[in-house]
């Protein structure tokens, strides 16, 4: 095996391990809820916790890189992924648990950035796209396996198990990096760090994510609304800031590229919705319909598998057909899988259920892996790393979103007095009409350029 061959393992185990905690912790939160006597809100921010460390670090993993060394960077970040999976596991209320996922995320997002930009600056441009290939094969794999094996583990054991189960991958990639990882040179840049950079983007991102939360909880409306200001404002001076400077510590420059752009919105308004739908079907499933952990873990096996084919689609057609008509399509899908868990009584119709999940991952997964093909196209390879890093912030935050706006909205349809399942319902389509946004924005893409622009590098 080649060097390249090795980063590339080492970089696309990282995702995986990153993939898995996201998605197999879905089918814990019922038990947890039960155990914890937690709120929706609550289990809500056991998922925002694990993602707001992992997007509150990625904008120091190019400084971090620059002062220790990439390969430092990765096996330091594995070890305080290890201690923060011990810490959920060992957890004895849901502030713990809470926190110990923010210690795990910390150490989890630094993994994708640091090893994506080691990974791809190996590959050439006209290489970038077999890669992305390989990338969304483990998308894939991640959501298919994590769910079903976590609900195993929650009906056999017990939740702390679900949490527990990425430890031995933890421990394999920190084996292998130290292993195959070559030690980079540290430069000898006099570059500081932007601290009020750093403090603002955080402190933005922490308040509007808890004002969310508050505006949708009985007696703290006032609370959110006024957290909610702060961090829009606090926002508006991060972006200003940012721009001012010279170097600062996330360039938001390479979003003026259409492509990147529009690749960033999908993902907040397909996968990220998504997400928040997901978390609020593995309590409507499990709570309201009664269905076995394992079993709502096991309704992502068919959405894998509608993934896989989707991500054909787009393999095969992509170059042909632009980014475009794949977007469109692929915004319509996922709206109508979200739409039909409306469909689902009192009791639960696996075959509807399943008819959901696998529309719901062929229309998410041809957005992803459209946006992921659509993305870097016109980055220079100057700007691959700031490029890279705004991505992966994006798809993170397009996660957390979804959750929370998700939980938002449930919560402020509940407290109405609308029975429970009838607010799950509701939920459930106000998302399916969400992708109207994004279908709209589509239309501003111009797809015949794009598809120029692979043929002329492909000649």
């Amino acid at each position: 095996m080649n060097y390249r061959a090795r980063v590339t393992t080492v970089y696309l185990l990282g995702f995986f391990i990153d993939l898995v905690n996201m998605f197999i912790a879905n089918v814990a939160y019922p038990d947890i809820a039960r155990r914890f006597d937690a709120t929706v809100s609550e289990v809500a921010w056991i998922s925002n916790g694990y993602i707001l460390g992992l997007t509150l670090v990625i904008p120091l993993s190019s400084w971090l890189a620059k002062r220790v060394g990439a390969k430092r960077l990765f096996i330091f970040s594995l070890l305080i992924f290890i201690v923060g999976t011990c810490g959920v596991g060992a957890s004895s209320s849901v502030s713990q648990l809470i926190a110990w996922r923010w210690i795990q995320g910390v150490g989890g997002g630094l993994l994708i950035p640091v090893g994506q930009t080691m990974t791809y600056a190996l590959y050439q441009s006209h290489e970038r796209a077999k890669l992305s290939s390989v990338v969304m094969l483990i998308a894939l794999l991640a959501p298919a396996l994590s769910p079903a094996i976590g609900g195993f583990l929650v009906d056999s054991l017990s939740w702390r198990w679900v949490f527990l189960a990425s430890l031995p991958l933890a421990v394999f990639a920190l084996i292998l990096a130290g292993l195959w990882l070559k030690t980079d040179a540290q430069e000898e840049s006099r570059e500081r760090l932007d601290l009020l950079g750093l403090v603002s983007g955080c402190a933005a991102l922490t308040m509007i994510l808890v004002g969310l939360t508050y505006l949708g909880e009985p007696g703290r409306i006032s609370h959110g609304a006024l957290m909610l200001t702060a961090g829009i404002f606090c926002l508006a001076g991060f972006v200003w800031h940012t721009l001012k400077k010279s170097r600062p510590l996330l360039n938001l420059h390479p979003v003026r590229d259409p492509l990147l752009r529009i690749a960033m919105l999908i993902y907040q308004f397909v996968p990220g919705v998504f997400t928040g739908v997901n978390m609020l079907s593995a309590l409507y499933l499990q709570n309201q319909l009664g269905l076995r952990a394992s079993v709502v873990g096991a309704m992502m096996l068919p959405w894998s598998l509608a993934s896989f084919a989707a991500i054909g689609v787009t393999g095969k057609q992509f170059n042909k057909w632009g980014p475009r008509p794949l977007f469109i399509t692929g915004c319509l899908v996922n709206s109508f899988g979200i739409g039909l868990l409306v469909l689902t009584g009192h009791t639960a119709d696996l075959t509807i259920c399943v008819m959901a999940f696998t529309l719901m991952g062929f229309g998410s997964s041809l957005c992803s892996s459209t946006a992921q093909s659509s993305a870097f196209i016109q980055i220079a390879d100057r700007e691959l790393a700031d490029a890279s890093a705004l991505w992966n912030i994006n798809r993170q935050l397009s996660f957390c979103l979804g959750v929370t706006l998700l939980n938002l909205l449930f919560n402020l349809i509940a407290n109405t007095g609308l029975p429970t399942e009838e607010a799950y319902h509701l939920c459930f389509v106000i998302a399916a009409c969400s992708a109207i946004i994004p279908v709209l924005c589509c239309y501003r893409l111009n797809n015949q350029r794009v598809i120029s622009l692979i043929n002329q590098e492909q000649k």
